[in-house]
């Protein structure tokens, strides 16, 4: 496909992604994006499979349930049979509620949950090839990275929760794709996916923060079919004098970093995968202080707890004394005191449980988080003072899963394997194989149909 030029994209953003993705074909995509797409689907489907039985997701199916429409779809890791939207935004929530899924670093976007959970949607009540499946994931995955990194970070410092926002955007394209939608209706489908974005970071540490990308999956997959329908919207969704980053990032963005490349370099490549299910700006934390646990520090031994931290931080997870389990993910406090008292940094770590387990409790109140702009991101400083007087730093310059020390597939495989549980190994041992060869697949939902639990025995 030949690339989209930077200087005639600049003032036509919207349609010169629209453009571009309507006239992607399977072999514009280089190994290396199938490669990386192949392990976040096998990431999303541990995360998904993981969070199918959390709460947040009886409640959704409790809620919404009764207005359902017809029962054609099916839900990643449950029985239930709903319409389309609702098994959209039910993988949504599923998918993200652990705070486990993946993450782009270069503007905190978990990309494949809105996108993955739409598209696993749509491919469990209509016949989808292996091959356009993953095309269209590396599609919608490249428009959400190349968005949200153009309109960070004023975008996500007014509030957004972008996962939600940006994410509706590339669950539209992707779906736009298996559609095969013209150039035109593709353009109506950023449009509409522009005017649902949604997603608001105060809701950071309640279910609601899992409720932004079920919702965008069920937008974009919405947007999607009703531009296949001729539903119509404005030109310039993304661009315009009224749109989406003039309305959401106060016309601080760099539309360059949509159309430079679009077409021929995929953002794949920045893609991370956690080793802990929690903001993954207190990694560093977890990993350092696992460190000094597994060097046989005891935790009754600290007096107090000083960490420096970049400043995004104490923004993100400042949570001085979370109540709930889901608080835990987003308190630096909690980061530091589970690894030093426990040496893990596990799901039972962000359990209500753990949240009240006196000796974490009691280690959390010696934390104290100091912002320090010398600090990178997926770094660390902490600073022990011993009851004894003595003190121990350590610092971490690269925590456990980002892009300098990535998971790699047999950790992939080992974190999948952690959170399924539910599922007998053979079944397991499946689905890793359908991931792994996705794109040789006759019929995508071969794999969904893998995922259900299989019924609890009847009392004899």
């Amino acid at each position: 496909m030949t690339a989209i030029s930077s200087d005639r994209a600049k003032n036509d953003v919207s349609r010169s992604l629209a453009r571009a993705v309507v006239r992607s074909r399977h072999n514009d995509i280089p190994e290396h994006a199938h490669q990386e797409a192949r392990r976040a689907l096998l990431n999303y489907m541990g995360c998904a499979l993981g969070g199918a039985d959390h709460p947040a997701v009886d409640m959704a199916l409790e809620g919404l349930g009764f207005m359902s429409g017809p029962p054609k779809a099916a839900i990643v890791g449950r029985t239930e049979a709903v319409d389309m939207a609702l098994a959209a935004f039910v993988n949504g929530i599923s998918s993200h509620v652990h705070d486990y899924d993946d993450t782009t670093p270069s503007n905190y976007i978990h990309p494949s949950s809105p996108i993955a959970s739409a598209l696993f949607a749509f491919a469990s009540t209509t016949p989808v090839k292996g091959e356009d499946f993953i095309h269209a994931f590396v599609l919608g995955f490249d428009a959400v990275t190349r968005i949200g990194d153009a309109t960070y970070p004023a975008h996500y410092q007014a509030g957004w929760h972008s996962t939600g926002s940006v994410g509706v955007f590339g669950a539209a394209i992707a779906i736009g794709k298996l559609l095969e939608l013209s150039e035109e209706q593709m353009l109506w489908a950023i449009g509409l996916a522009a005017s649902q974005a949604a997603g608001l970071r105060d809701n950071f540490g309640s279910m609601t923060k899992s409720f932004h990308p079920g919702a965008a999956a069920r937008s974009g997959l919405e947007a999607a079919l009703l531009a296949k329908v001729g539903f119509t919207t404005g030109s310039t969704p993304l661009e315009g004098p009224r749109g989406f980053a003039a309305a959401t990032a106060n016309n601080q963005a760099d539309f360059t970093k949509i159309t430079d490349g679009l077409g021929q370099e995929f953002r794949l490549s920045g893609n991370t995968y956690k080793p802990f299910p929690c903001g993954i700006v207190v990694h560093p934390t977890i990993d350092a202080c696992c460190e000094l646990h597994r060097e046989g520090l005891r935790a009754d031994s600290i007096e107090s707890v000083e960490l420096r931290v970049a400043p995004l931080v104490r923004d993100l997870c400042d949570i001085r004394s979370p109540e709930v389990g889901l608080q835990g993910k987003f308190s630096i406090y909690h980061a530091a005191a589970i690894g030093l008292v426990r040496g893990k940094g596990g799901l039972a770590e962000f359990t209500d449980d753990a949240i009240h387990d006196p000796q974490i409790s009691a280690m959390r109140s010696r934390v104290q988080a100091i912002p320090d702009t010398a600090v990178d991101e997926d770094s660390v400083h902490v600073t022990l003072l011993m009851k004894d007087g003595s003190r121990i730093e350590r610092f971490l310059e690269a925590s456990l899963g980002n892009l300098k020390r990535p998971l790699s597939d047999a950790q992939l495989e080992e974190k999948f394997r952690d959170q399924v549980s539910v599922l007998n190994p053979e079944r397991v041992d499946s689905i890793i194989t359908k991931c792994r060869r996705i794109a040789a697949l006759d019929n995508v939902g071969d794999l969904i149909r893998l995922t259900a639990p299989e019924p609890a025995p009847k009392d004899a």
